[in-house]
């Protein structure tokens, strides 16, 4: 069932406000540290090369192999999800002139005010 066009309005005003106001629930690394997916794809290798050392370590009974490849399996996850530093990225201009919010209130400040006023009744 498609949205109506005013709900699909309210849905954009909400999209807005929350990318505009609540940036750090978008995007989780703003210190300038993401993952890499270089080091993703690494460390996911490293962890299937483990993995089979520590089972052949395991099938022929040479302990020292199985811990080996204990250790190889552990620094690739230990790789795969470590940040890396990188480029802080800025927003990209698309042209469009800033939204206004100094002129009125937020969606979000409308949508409590109604809330009030019809908290507190006739």
């Amino acid at each position: 069932m498609p949205l109506s066009e005013q709900e699909q309005r309210l849905l954009d005003e909400m999209e807005r406000h929350l990318m505009r106001n609540d940036a750090d629930v978008v995007s989780a690394p703003t210190d300038g540290r993401t993952l890499s997916y270089r080091n993703i794809v690494y460390g996911t290798v490293l962890v299937l090369v483990g993995l089979g050392g520590l089972i052949v370590g395991v099938s022929t009974q040479l302990i020292v192999v199985g811990v080996l490849g204990f250790v190889v399996m552990l620094g690739g996850v230990v790789l795969a999800v470590t940040p890396t530093r990188g480029i802080p990225r800025t927003p990209v201009d698309t042209g469009r002139p800033a939204p206004k919010t100094a002129s009125s209130p937020s969606f979000m400040d409308r949508m409590n005010d109604r809330w009030d006023r019809r908290q507190e009744g006739p």
